[in-house]
């Protein structure tokens, strides 16, 4: 079994890096195999609407950039992280480039992410991350995708680079996702 997570956040090492490497902590203790991706501070374009995804059907966004390896990262594994720091209620323009084009190569290739397990992580300085978890939610409920919950939304606060680690209930949520995420994943990997 293998979770791929994508960062979102331009800040290499920043909150949200640090949100995702306890939850990817965590899935590694249970035995599960994982990977971070760095999407944010990348330059990734936002989708066209083009279409030519759904004409060429080849699990390949016609743009040519990073996004592609990351379709293929998620097609490939069983579990899915995107994390977010949160910029003006909503997540950052990358993580929203990676939503927009995967979602669309993945629906145009007959649900490349259906049944798999999301999960969203998002650093927040205040207020605003719930909108922002929500829209990555999305994403994993419109691919078909089954999404894990912790013990409150997994959220963690923080502003400057590594602060999240000062937020224990936000700490703690991301190690109770992490092994609820193993949880599923062994249970769908039963059968």
């Amino acid at each position: 079994m293998k979770v791929v997570a994508f960062n979102g956040s331009p800040r290499k090492g920043g909150n949200t890096e640090h949100l995702l490497g306890h939850v990817l902590s965590t899935l590694s203790e249970e035995g599960i195999s994982t990977e971070l991706v760095q999407v944010g501070g990348m330059r990734l374009h936002g989708c066209t609407a083009c279409g030519q995804c759904f004409e060429n059907q080849d699990r390949q966004c016609v743009i040519d950039d990073m996004v592609n390896d990351c379709i293929e990262k998620m097609a490939g594994a069983d579990g899915i992280l995107i994390g977010s720091p949160t910029y003006f209620a909503d997540v950052s323009s990358e993580t929203k480039a990676l939503i927009d084009r995967s979602g669309f190569v993945g629906m145009a290739n007959g649900g490349l992410y259906t049944r798999k397990v999301g999960a969203a992580i998002v650093a927040v300085r205040r207020a605003g991350g719930i909108h922002a978890f929500d829209t990555i939610n999305h994403f994993f409920g419109i691919s078909g995708m089954y999404t894990v919950g912790s013990t409150y939304w997994n959220l963690g606060i923080g502003l400057h680079p590594g602060e999240v680690e000062q937020d224990g209930e936000g700490i703690g949520t991301m190690r109770n996702l992490g092994a609820n995420m193993a949880w599923i994943l062994k249970k769908i990997h039963q059968h």
